[in-house]
């Protein structure tokens, strides 16, 4: 089935966020296989906030799916995203970098900081189009 991740970018040069974020991921033994173009999405969100920037990437890596969200979350914070305020539902501030892990083969892990499929993703147009734009077999 393969990995997918989404990517989301909404502050500064959103285009180049997802390309450092892209670059990161490859160092640290997260191998990108395809990518979608970058669609640009309006923000889902109860406050204003700026449109984002949307991809999805298919990698290929060795880390098992903990490991991969350790990782995510590692380069989220490098690249300045801040989770220590709680979020409210649908007050999501704006950010940097957003990844998600979507897919990881055919596993289904329902943790409470780990949920695989994503449990969103048929509600996501902005995860969605990507998505069959890289992997049309999937949804």
């Amino acid at each position: 089935m393969g990995i997918y991740l989404g990517l989301g970018s909404n502050l500064g040069q959103k285009s180049i966020n997802l390309k450092k974020a892209i670059s990161l991921l490859n160092e640290c033994g997260v191998q990108t296989i395809k990518q979608s173009h970058i669609h640009k999405t309006i923000a889902v969100s109860k406050v204003p906030q700026p449109d984002f920037a949307n991809q999805v990437i298919e990698v290929k890596t060795q880390h098992d799916p903990k490991k991969l969200l350790q990782i995510i979350k590692l380069i989220e914070r490098q690249m300045g995203r801040d989770r220590s305020k709680p979020k409210r539902s649908g007050y999501e501030r704006p950010r940097l970098i957003d990844i998600d892990i979507l897919i990881y083969n055919n596993l289904k892990i329902n943790k409470r900081n780990l949920k695989i499929p994503h449990p969103r993703i048929k509600e996501r147009e902005f995860v969605l189009k990507p998505l069959k734009e890289i992997a049309p077999m999937l949804y």
